[in-house]
């Protein structure tokens, strides 16, 4: 995998680990221009940014991660990652001190408001997050991806490197796949730790299960997502094909649901992102308003955070990930960061949802020694 690095620009090496679902396992390389070419496989990449074009919204500043908002890279060489062969994972001699951008009682403040906005009627539900960042640091990106991917097995992990910039991702969630004229995306909601036994594991996912506040936020996002999806389907074909079903992960339990449709004819991606993008899970709901207030309440800018990531085939279906469980890093600055969050409702405890969203961060401490 080293000799890559060096050799490319362009990087994207995607993983299901064997789970049922997920990426394809692919390492697919490229020095090719960011340009979109029909008929070719490309590496495809969203930055968060890309919801200001249709919104007519303005950047959020405070942006230290200048990701570019959106890459087309035609793959100029493709390998199965299954023989794709590591180096030794090398450790993190350096401790990396990561700081929180927003303290405890900050954001337990911003919850309440965030709940009273919800109490007025401006919203439903409104994804809320909390950035870490490490300055002055220096990692090996695929030492690093190869611990997230060993402790968290997701579906959708991938390692991307773009120029100077890596993302090092343990998504679990599926943001849109394409195979013909059908069109799926996996909205999450609802996280509950592992249990440390069999018994209480069990026991602890079908507490998840049958939780009505995580039911309350899930079902909230689907329906975004059906709306979203209904802007780009044939009639009659938005269906839930699953609600409220329990995935689990070597950390944490999911509620995901699946929601379908079948594309009308001469829908393209850019029609389908400018439908779906940002995702329903990582906003809220109305989702304009949502994505207001996360401009408002949150500190920095999102950038690649809760974009989307993976590849786009030469007959045009393709699979995109959302961007959550990642690590972001900027080569060039020694500048990283990674963003974790959790939906505020009506029904939330400010504290649980802290909780949350420490747990969400813990595998990615875990792997930066911190």
């Amino acid at each position: 995998m080293n000799q890559y690095i060096d050799q490319f620009r362009y990087i994207l090496l995607t993983q299901n680990n064997r789970n049922n679902f997920g990426y394809k396992n692919t390492l697919l390389l490229s020095n090719f221009q960011n340009k979109f070419n029909p008929s070719k496989q490309h590496i495809c990449f969203i930055n968060y940014d890309r919801k200001n074009e249709p919104e007519n919204f303005t950047e959020k500043e405070n942006n230290p991660l200048r990701f570019p908002e959106q890459l087309f890279i035609e793959v100029e060489k493709k390998i199965i990652s299954d023989e794709i062969i590591f180096n030794e994972i090398k450790s993190i001699t350096k401790p990396i001190n990561i700081v929180a951008q927003v303290t405890k009682d900050k954001y337990l403040e911003n919850v309440t408001v965030l709940k009273q906005h919800i109490q007025q009627g401006d919203i439903y539900e409104i994804n809320y997050c909390i950035t870490f960042e490490a300055l002055d640091v220096t990692i090996d990106p695929i030492s690093v991806y190869q611990k997230l991917n060993n402790i968290s097995k997701a579906s959708y992990s991938a390692l991307a490197k773009f120029d100077k910039y890596y993302i090092i991702s343990s998504s679990p969630e599926l943001f849109l796949s394409k195979r013909s004229n059908q069109l799926i995306t996996k909205p999450i909601k609802g996280t509950a730790k592992r249990g440390s036994s069999l018994q209480e594991d069990e026991l602890i996912k079908q507490l998840l299960r049958n939780n009505l506040k995580e039911q309350t936020e899930n079902v909230m996002i689907v329906d975004v997502a059906r709306n979203d999806l209904s802007r780009l389907s044939k009639k009659g074909t938005v269906k839930v094909d699953k609600l409220f079903d329990i995935e689990s992960y070597k950390q944490v339990h999911q509620m995901v649901s699946t929601v379908s449709c079948e594309l009308k004819e001469n829908i393209s991606f850019n029609n389908i992102i400018n439908a779906t993008f940002p995702m329903a899970s990582m906003t809220g709901a109305p989702k304009i308003r949502a994505m207001q207030l996360i401009d408002q309440y949150e500190i920095y800018n999102r950038g690649p955070y809760s974009g989307a990531l993976g590849y786009i085939d030469e007959n045009g279906d393709f699979d995109l990930s959302v961007l959550i469980r990642s690590i972001f890093y900027d080569e060039e600055k020694h500048y990283l960061s990674f963003t974790v969050g959790s939906a505020i409702t009506a029904m939330c405890n400010p504290e649980e949802e802290y909780e949350e969203c420490m747990l969400k961060a813990k595998a990615m401490m875990e792997v930066l020694g911190s």
